[in-house]
Formats: structure tokens, C-alpha cells, sequence
């Protein structure tokens, strides 16, 4: 009576929802020490407690044994509680293996429709689980897990029913399109990026100041004697080497004066000189 599927169950994929463990498997889990000291009696309440104390999830470990994880899927298959029961299972966060095992269980007794739809959104769950199997125990997450019941035949050593791919199902069931995390973060990202990527599309030239050969070239200009008067200031722009403003007097010889016969260093009489002062400031620069 123990081992007996609760009266009044309904079959699941046309068969009792036991014969989805494998009978080898299943025979096993019969003789466990597991099953017969803490699965006997169990109700959809106090499975609870039992997936609480879960350390692991897997198939079989060592010696083709049963894991508790097994044992308490069996059970779950065994009493086939209500869908509501099952769904809370699912939502409850703090107990990741209590999730795990309510996955498993949804995975391979419900419609393909609500497969996906229950347990799509998990793949955002990224905590660790510990896997037992054969080699030992060994490091996974919650969303690899849930991605392997969507996508692979076999899990925890058990074979799961056959699962309808999800194109199929979105042009004939009406499935929404599944949801993409990974687009939503981009499309919340759009404005920032646009705006870093208009920073970055400035050219470098434009911060950049002025040439300084254009500088220098408007500095070496001159203005001609001839339009120099007496009294006239030329100011140049140019920068002084030495920082300081000063002012220069020259003077212009005529050209005939060569000519004229006398002392070379004294201005031969009726030719003038022009004085024209150049003060120049520093820092000015055009």
C-alpha cells in the first residue's frame, strides 16, 4: 500500500504518474532507507519540510543508489497534489531546492503551455545547487538546471517526456513570444550609450588651439617705413621672449647718403630722420 499510486490520481501522458520514474530506478527508491523512514505518510503539506532539508538535487549516486531528491519526486508523483500547490512550490524563493524539486515535478507531468511559462521566468535565478551523481557531488545553478528540463531528454538520470519545441507552440497554442532580459537591459541602456557614444564622436582636432605657425606668420609682418610718421606707435602681438615691454628707436638713412661728403656718423645737412617707437605686449597673441 505504501508504494501505491493515491486513490482517485489521474494519468498522466496516458499511463500512471509513477511509470514516469524508470523501473529500475523506481524499484530502487522502494527499497531505500530513505523512503521508508521519511517519505512514508507524506502529504502535500509536509513534503515541505522534507524538501527543505534537501542538500542536493540528482538522479542516482554511488552504487546505482537513490538520492533523497529521487525519493521525494516519487513521493510528489505518488500523491499528485494540485496544480495551485504545485505553482506555490515554484514561487517560493528562500528554498531553492523545494524549486528545484517543483520544477522537475512540472517538467514531466504539465502541458507543454505551462512548462514554459512556469519556468521560463526561473532563468533568471542564478544560485548555486549542489549535483550529486555518480562521480561525486559536483557544482550547478538554478538557471542551468531549468534550462536543462527545457531543452534536454534527460535529467537527474530520469528521462523526461517528450516536450513540444516552443516556435511550434507559439504558431499553434498562441505561446507568447518569451521575454528577453537581455533586451530589455539594452533598450533601458539606449539613451546612456547614445549619449557616450556622441561624446566619443567628437573629433579630437577641435579642442585643440590654434596653430602656432599662423600666429607666427601675422607676428613677422612689418609696417613700411614710408607710412610711418613721427609720433606713430606700431604695436606688435607677438609674444616677448623675456616677458616685458620695451620700446625700440631706429633710425633711416636716406639712400644718398652716400653721396654726401663729410663725416659718415653725423646726417648730412636737409635729410631728416624718422623715429618710430615699437612697444610690444606680451601674451597677446592673435
Amino acid at each position: 500500500m505504501a508504494n501505491t499510486t493515491v486513490k482517485g490520481a489521474l494519468q498522466i501522458h496516458g499511463a500512471n504518474p509513477q511509470f514516469l520514474v524508470e523501473k529500475i530506478i523506481r524499484s530502487r527508491i522502494y527499497e531505500a532507507p530513505y523512503w521508508k523512514e521519511h517519505c512514508f505518510a507524506l502529504t502535500a503539506e509536509t513534503i515541505i519540510d522534507k524538501a527543505i532539508e534537501l542538500n542536493s538535487i540528482g538522479g542516482v549516486y554511488g552504487n546505482q543508489k537513490p538520492t533523497n531528491f529521487m525519493c521525494l519526486l516519487l513521493k510528489l508523483l505518488q500523491i499528485q497534489p494540485e496544480k495551485e500547490i504545485l505553482v506555490e512550490y515554484l514561487l517560493v524563493d528562500e528554498f531553492k531546492y523545494l524549486r528545484a524539486l517543483a520544477a522537475m515535478y512540472i517538467r514531466m507531468t504539465f502541458r507543454p503551455v505551462d512548462v514554459y511559462e512556469l519556468l521560463e521566468p526561473l532563468l533568471k535565478d542564478y544560485r548555486k545547487l549542489r549535483l550529486r551523481n555518480t562521480s561525486g557531488y559536483n557544482l550547478t545553478f538554478m538557471d542551468e538546471f531549468i534550462d536543462q528540463l527545457l531543452t534536454q531528454e534527460r535529467v537527474c538520470d530520469t528521462i523526461l517526456p517528450r516536450l513540444t519545441r516552443r516556435d511550434v507552440l507559439e504558431e499553434t497554442e498562441g505561446l507568447p513570444p518569451r521575454p528577453s532580459a537581455l533586451m530589455d537591459a539594452m533598450e533601458g541602456a539606449t539613451p546612456v550609450a547614445a549619449a557616450a557614444a556622441r561624446s566619443r564622436s567628437g573629433s579630437p582636432s577641435r579642442s585643440k588651439s590654434k596653430s602656432p605657425s599662423r600666429s607666427r606668420s601675422r607676428s613677422r609682418s612689418k609696417t613700411p617705413l614710408s607710412d610711418a610718421r613721427d609720433g606713430d606707435r606700431y604695436v606688435s602681438r607677438s609674444p616677448s621672449r623675456s616677458g616685458s615691454s620695451y620700446r625700440s628707436r631706429s633710425r633711416s638713412i636716406s639712400p644718398d647718403r652716400t653721396d654726401i661728403e663729410g663725416d659718415p656718423s653725423e646726417p648730412p645737412p636737409g635729410v631728416g630722420t624718422l623715429e618710430v617707437d615699437v612697444e610690444v605686449i606680451p601674451g597677446d597673441v592673435v
